[in-house]
């Protein structure tokens, strides 16, 4: 296990918001896991994955990290047609990896910015397709006792944005197995390139970002209302709404996680007064 103190947390999260930690721990095995809080307190430690979908809202922060991010990324094929994967993996590098295997199901990660860890929490999605689709059983640590354990996709509770692990943070996800469909080769790729094409071609993908903000109400679309209301390039401090996509918040200029919190809560204010509806953030505040 890596251990570095005074860490710099800037290229550890995808706002690239500039902000350090007293200690932060990479660990490479369950027990390194377990082991770190035997040996602390919860309320000292912050999990960390690839930082895709997180805020940090402090400049410094006394609390201890625990950052799954270039570690605890092992994937294999275990079966005909399933993947096992760490935590830390990329979906980048598990859609690649099924490519590999002529595997089709998650071709909708290939350009969405996660953690194996981080999509399972938040259940993550797009164009209709969520993880929990191609989910069979997560294995985690249970805070309650240390004890490992596993948990099939059927009772982990799996909603819009939403699952078991969300709702009860004393669950840390370790690993997971994907139920995948062989395909074509050409065909995988095919659906890969075009879903990076409409990505690239609607959400900002060349200035610092953490996706999506916010959740979608009922009936609603956000990045309408927020076209609606003129709010794209309003900026607060270095933190800008995209002009790209309404839905996306950008670092342009060193923001702040204040900086962000600010436009996002001034987004919220607006919405609410002109259209009723209280959007909710659905990215993860530190």
């Amino acid at each position: 296990m890596r251990i570095y103190e005074n860490f710099d947390l800037t290229n550890y999260n995808s706002y690239r918001i500039t902000a350090f930690c007293s200690t932060a721990f990479f660990p490479e095995t369950d027990e390194d896991v377990i082991n770190l809080f035997k040996e602390h307190d919860k309320s000292e430690l912050v999990l960390l994955g690839n930082g895709y979908n997180v805020i940090l809202s402090q400049p410094c922060y006394e609390q201890k990290f625990i950052i799954f991010n270039g570690n605890f990324d092992c994937i294999r094929a275990v079966e005909d047609g399933v993947i096992e994967a760490e935590c830390g993996s990329r979906m980048l590098d598990i859609s690649l990896f099924a490519l590999e295997q002529g595997l089709s199901g998650v071709e909708i990660f290939f350009d969405i910015p996660s953690s194996l860890g981080g999509a399972v929490v938040m259940n993550a999605g797009a164009s209709g397709e969520e993880i929990k689709d191609v989910l069979m059983k997560v294995r985690y640590l249970d805070l309650q006792d240390l004890a490992v354990k596993e948990i099939q996709t059927e009772a982990a509770e799996f909603g819009y944005r939403n699952s078991f692990f969300q709702k009860n943070t004393d669950k840390i996800v370790l690993k997971a197995w994907l139920k995948l469909t062989p395909s074509s080769k050409t065909a995988i790729k095919e659906k890969m390139e075009t879903i990076r094409a409409q990505r690239w071609a609607k959400q900002p993908k060349d200035l610092p970002n953490a996706g999506s903000v916010f959740k979608r109400p009922p009936g609603y679309y956000v990045g309408a209302m927020i076209d609606e209301l003129g709010l794209k390039g309003f900026r607060v401090g270095g933190a800008m709404i995209s002009e790209k996509h309404g839905g996306f918040v950008v670092n342009i200029d060193n923001a702040t996680g204040r900086d962000i919190l600010e436009l996002i809560g001034e987004v919220q204010t607006k919405v609410y007064r002109q259209f009723g509806v209280l959007l909710e953030v659905e990215q993860r505040v530190i």
